[in-house]
């Protein structure tokens, strides 16, 4: 299911779309919920830069690869077992 998540939120995020923070915030939860702390710390690095009023547009990357590491080490415990 975070696989499924974290996929759709980058892709909202990428938009830059009202409820940005809320989405960033959202994704930070979900990801310190299943470990997955790369993810969580680039969200709250991109929630900051909304909330901040910078350039969202690193930190957005940044969490983008963070999600894209977090799906392929998922993806390879599910066929693994």
């Amino acid at each position: 299911m975070f696989s499924a998540q974290s996929a759709r939120l980058v892709h909202r995020l990428a938009a830059m779309p009202a409820d940005a923070g809320a989405l960033a915030h959202t994704l930070k939860g979900s990801a310190r919920a299943i470990g997955a702390f790369a993810v969580a710390d680039a969200a709250a690095r991109l929630e900051a830069a909304i909330a901040g009023g910078s350039d969202a547009s690193a930190p957005l990357a940044e969490l983008g690869e963070a999600v894209a590491q977090a799906r392929a080490a998922i993806e390879a415990v599910l066929h693994r077992s």
